[in-house]
């Protein structure tokens, strides 16, 4: 709930939100989380209790520390604890700047699902308390997606995976060229010349009559609390149809990259 409110734009510093902020905080900086342990395979990761480090990485989930950094930065409701979630991210951070959780010992490339939030939450926290460290962290994950102009192979140059080139809201912890570019446009690097071509993608996607579609929900509508529902629909997913969401998303994208 507190990263759709952030998403939508509400008001921030509510004190109202503060119960469950606390609630998330105490969720992602659970003593687990200090655990480490070190193991060589994949069987032996999920036997331990912690985040295990298989050939050096840590393999862990960093979309939810950092999608917990980003929205509490963003709706300012974040008060000193969001320290540590930084010093998580900054700890688990792997070598080419992004991060996974896959227990695979084979896995060497970060994965684009886990870095956007975190890359997000640390290059917003930067902004706000000029961590260095932190913009640093946020600018080195900006080259995974970038590397790979956001959606290709780094070395076949072809498409990575066929989701990324459909468009949905609201996105989660998935990711697609529109939330590549958007996550470029918040961390100032929507000019750089390998976002062009998921920039003529987002172009080439324009309905006829004008808008975006979503192309595909993440979610499915429910009246009762279960993972992966949601109680509104938002505007549904029609790919001939205009969705205001995906729309609003995609000309804010292109107006920050100078193409409206």
């Amino acid at each position: 709930m507190l990263a759709t409110l952030a998403d939508v734009g509400y008001p921030r510093a509510d004190r109202s939100l503060f119960a469950m902020r606390d609630q998330v905080l105490d969720r992602w900086l659970g003593e687990s989380y200090y655990r480490e342990f070190d193991v060589k395979t994949e069987a032996d990761a999920y036997r331990g209790v912690g985040v295990p480090r298989i050939r050096g990485r840590y393999r862990r989930c960093a979309s939810q520390q950092g999608n917990a950094l980003y929205f509490l930065t963003k709706l300012g409701i974040a008060d000193g604890r969001v320290d540590a979630l930084v010093e998580r991210l900054l700890h688990w951070q792997w070598p080419d700047g992004g991060w996974n959780c896959d227990r695979n010992p084979s896995a060497d490339t970060s994965s684009f699902w886990e870095s956007r939030h975190a890359m997000l939450g640390l290059a917003l926290h930067a902004d706000r308390t000029k961590d260095v460290a932190a913009r640093d962290a946020a600018l080195r994950a900006a080259e995974v997606f970038l590397s790979r102009h956001l959606f290709l192979e780094r070395h076949s140059g072809r498409v990575m995976n066929p989701e990324f080139l459909r468009l949905h809201y609201p996105l989660y912890h998935g990711y697609d060229i529109l939330g590549g570019l958007e996550a470029m446009a918040e961390i100032g690097r929507i000019d750089d010349p390998r976002c062009r071509k998921a920039l003529d993608l987002l172009e080439e996607k324009q309905l006829p009559g004008g808008g975006w579609a979503a192309e595909r929900r993440l979610y499915a509508v429910s009246s009762s609390m279960k993972t992966r529902a949601e109680y509104v629909d938002w505007d549904g997913a029609r790919p001939r149809e205009m969705n205001e969401w995906v729309t609003a998303d995609a000309l804010h994208v292109l107006r920050a990259a100078g193409r409206m």
